[in-house]
């Protein structure tokens, strides 16, 4: 929570909000002398266009902040990203411009975290086929004996402040949690334990991905890693879609190595723009009776929306401070 509010005149900095943030964020910078001009339609040539009038940018993931849009804002002093990742910000390009980039990663971790919890129980005990079912008039008890995590090993992937909030979430299963972090060298949590991929593949039941979308993790899940499982396993994916090759997990399911997968997020979100690959690919999750989708919500709760704008408040201010020179 924000406390100190930072001393400016009034208008001295135009920041252009371009997402339906919470209003937290407004009223906080109005109150630290900002000019808010919120602009949830807009599209990226209209910031390109209008940019140049701006010392703040507001973005979550419509918006990519590309070199070539940093030099059309000379006057751009901080990108916030409402969020956790940040591939569609030019991190280089922003340093290289003295544009300081913040994001908010503990904003929806939570929510992210009880999206994995409640995907993982879903799939465990049938329940979307089951209510389907039963909505039809389909009363079958044994097809849909379900199994218990209880017992289980979770390899996280990826285990920053969503993996070790799924871990914390976690703790309450009898599960052991394996962690692999290549920027770790120990675990930040006692009940989770830091672990090579390769004993992640030759252990773990359940795989969960909480990686950042960059060239090394692109395609991270693929058929290779698929193979270096040395037993079946559950697959949940709410970090980034490109972190998985769509048709190798595709493979996967058809030779049983992955046993089910829940899906938050997808290679292209826009299905409106789906090539005839993709449709296919699209086609055939759909009809899968051992994957569960959702619409990349998991951190699309009434709680993380206010959270989100409260760090971002908190990452923001110190750089309203620099300018006023407080």
């Amino acid at each position: 929570m924000i406390t100190k509010p930072v001393c400016r005149s009034l208008n001295s900095m135009k920041v252009l909000i371009t997402e339906d943030l919470h209003p937290y964020l407004s009223t906080r910078l109005t109150q630290w002398g900002c000019q808010c001009v919120i602009e949830p339609a807009i599209t990226n040539q209209e910031v390109a266009d209008c940019l140049h009038e701006y010392e703040g940018l507001v973005v979550a993931t419509k918006i990519k902040v590309t070199a070539e849009l940093l030099d059309r804002a000379p006057e751009l002093k901080w990108v916030a990203r409402a969020g956790s990742g940040m591939e569609n910000i030019d991190l280089k390009a922003a340093a290289e411009r003295n544009v300081a980039c913040v994001n908010s990663p503990e904003g929806n971790c939570d929510a992210v975290a009880e999206q994995v919890l409640g995907m993982l129980l879903a799939m465990f005990n049938n329940t979307v086929r089951s209510d389907a079912e039963m909505r039809r008039g389909i009363w079958l008890r044994e097809a849909n004996r379900g199994i218990e995590l209880g017992g289980k090993t979770v390899g996280i992937v990826g285990f920053g402040h969503t993996g070790s909030s799924v871990a914390r979430k976690l703790q309450g299963f009898n599960v052991r949690i394996l962690a692999y972090d290549k920027y770790l060298s120990e675990s930040p949590v006692e009940y989770a334990e830091l672990a090579s991929m390769d004993r992640i593949a030759e252990e773990a039941d359940v795989l969960s991905l909480h990686l950042p979308l960059t060239p090394e993790t692109a395609h991270f899940f693929n058929s290779e890693l698929i193979q270096r499982f040395r037993k079946p396993f559950w697959l949940v994916n709410t970090s980034r879609g490109s972190v998985l090759k769509t048709e190798d997990l595709l493979a996967g399911l058809a030779d049983e190595k992955v046993l089910g997968a829940a899906l938050d997020v997808f290679e292209n979100e826009k299905p409106h723009t789906y090539n005839k690959e993709e449709q296919a690919w699209w086609a055939a999750l759909r009809r899968h009776d051992r994957v569960l989708l959702s619409p990349h919500v998991a951190g699309w709760t009434v709680e993380s929306k206010h959270r989100i704008a409260e760090v971002l408040c908190s990452r923001i201010q110190p750089h309203l401070s620099a300018e006023s020179g407080s």
